[in-house]
């Protein structure tokens, strides 16, 4: 099943998706049969051809099928990159299962909220992040089945068995285009993630305005995106994208270190790589990085957060390469603002990707004045639809035809949209966003803290991290072993990329008259 396009340049291109429409089906057999002998993935084990991922979704999506999963159930995945990922969240797709991609990055609390809100029959697991959730296991009403991908199911049922009870063919679900098709979990600013649905056209959608018109991406490029698949800018770099165009794909299940993709850029040479700016900025500190003579790549994307220029600069230094910035967002799916090849300015996150319109305003809804700060919207077919079981926030973010962002920019006099931070009081680290109230909660259950407020604060290479302001309890006494034993308290609490990387005493916090935290004065 597949749509019409005008053609494969860098054009826009002219979508019509039909009403009947399964993405998944879409996405795997508009590759067959002439690619079916081409490689559509390698990840750590093995390789594997389209044809391959092709018998792997229709056996998964039957076996899924066949422990009694329906149309319209969910089911959540926490999985590492590997070639079951794919498999999982296509075979679900295209048996009308409605896949749940999670952050594999959290902890047990995190995973009991999405799996009771998101009423998920069934979970399916890397091995090696099973322990986050073997305390859950019997605990959850909706919890039936319990997938295991690795060599020990845990006593669960393997991965591996439900594709052996699968069948090679599999007639899609009969979807429309307008039906849900995967959540992806987006944080709130209280800490309280929201289940963000989206329909089965936006995968296309972003891949033929972003990944086709936008960056140019081709049938021979190899792809490999440090981005993990969980996150709304991997699940495009690294699926959506790459199966539109029929381009390969590197998997990489490992920590995405410098030493990691260093390893992928030199020994598997793709030619287009994926990352947030924290990575680049690491990568560029290592004395490992390798000799331009060593690379194959034609092109870079950065998304997440913004990319300063001192680390775009750099990495065009040791490799001759560009870094083209974009902001995406959970809400629409992917990059909808960017820099683009041939037209990139430093220090701006581009312009307008075509198929979406964009407008700055006021707190009050009014555009901004030219060059003044406000905060972007974005109208685009690819906004999700809603988020799961928030009606208040939906109504908050999805304004008619207009997303709600959340980030401030400014429009400079040539048309480029400069970053200016956030409407509220979220972080982005490493491309995740934070919430500074569930660190402040984290830090207030430590015995020897009255009092916490976390802000963003800007480390050597002008990328944010969280920054606490701490008011000690009465008897205790500031000192360096209980700063580290504050950051450690609260990696033992919560995923540990949210720890503050600095920590100030302070005898008492900024507040309101109502004893709001005034954020804004610690910021200063």
């Amino acid at each position: 099943m597949s749509f019409s396009k005008a053609d494969h340049s860098v054009n826009p291109p002219n979508i019509a998706i039909p009403r009947d429409y399964n993405a998944a089906a879409d996405l795997v057999e508009r590759n067959l049969p002439a690619r079916a002998g081409k490689l559509a993935y390698i990840d750590d084990a093995g390789q594997y051809t389209f044809a391959d991922l092709s018998a792997r979704v229709n056996r998964f999506g039957s076996g899924l099928l066949s422990l009694g999963l329906q149309m319209e159930q969910r089911v959540l995945i926490a999985m590492l990159d590997t070639i079951d990922w794919p498999t999982a969240f296509l075979g679900a797709i295209k048996a009308g299962v409605v896949p749940i991609a999670v952050n594999t990055l959290l902890t047990t609390k995190d995973y009991e909220f999405m799996l009771a809100d998101s009423r998920a029959q069934a979970l399916l697991v890397s091995e090696a992040l099973y322990p986050q959730f073997a305390p859950l296991v019997g605990r959850l009403p909706f919890l039936k089945h319990v997938i295991v991908s690795g060599a020990d199911a845990k006593g669960h049922t393997a991965f591996k068995d439900v594709l052996a009870r699968g069948r090679t063919e599999l007639a899609a679900a009969p979807t429309t285009r307008d039906d849900p098709c995967f959540w992806l979990y987006s944080s709130g600013s209280t800490g309280m993630p929201k289940g963000t649905v989206h329909v089965h056209s936006s995968m296309m959608m972003t891949a033929e305005l972003y990944a086709r018109a936008t960056i140019g991406l081709m049938e021979s490029d190899l792809c490999f995106s440090a981005a993990k698949l969980f996150f709304a800018y991997g699940l495009g770099n690294a699926l959506s994208f790459p199966l539109a165009v029929g381009a390969t794909t590197v998997l990489m299940a490992e920590r995405p270190t410098p030493a990691a993709v260093f390893k992928r850029l030199t020994e598997l040479k793709p030619s287009v790589f994926y990352g947030v700016p924290t990575l680049y900025a690491a990568m560029l500190a290592d004395p490992a990085f390798p000799k331009k003579g060593s690379l194959a790549l034609r092109m870079c994307v950065s998304a997440g957060e913004a990319l300063p220029p001192q680390i775009a600069k750099g990495f065009k230094e040791k490799t001759g390469i560009e870094v083209l910035d974009g902001i995406g967002s959970t809400e629409m799916l992917h990059i909808f603002l960017a820099n683009r090849p041939g037209d990139l300015r430093y220090g701006t996150t581009g312009k307008a990707v075509t198929g979406y319109a964009l407008r700055l305003v006021d707190e009050q809804g009014n555009p901004v004045k030219p060059g003044e700060l406000g905060e972007l919207q974005i109208s685009g077919d690819t906004s999700a639809a809603y988020y799961w079981n928030n009606l208040e926030k939906s109504r908050n973010t999805f304004a008619g035809r207009w997303t709600r962002s959340g980030d401030k920019y400014l429009q400079d006099a040539d048309g480029y949209y400069v970053y200016g931070g956030r409407s509220d009081d979220m972080l982005k680290v490493s491309g995740i966003y934070v919430s500074p109230a569930e660190v402040e909660a984290a830090l207030i259950s430590h015995d020897a803290v009255l009092e916490a407020a976390v802000v963003g604060a800007e480390d050597d290479n002008k990328l944010v991290k969280p920054k606490a302001y701490v008011v000690l309890k009465q008897g205790q006494t500031a000192s360096d072993e209980l700063k580290s034993a504050l950051q450690q308290h609260v990696k033992d609490k919560l995923a540990p990329y949210k720890y503050p990387r600095w920590i100030e005493f302070i005898g008492e916090l900024p507040k309101t008259a109502t004893g709001k935290i005034q954020r804004f004065k610690l910021r200063a």
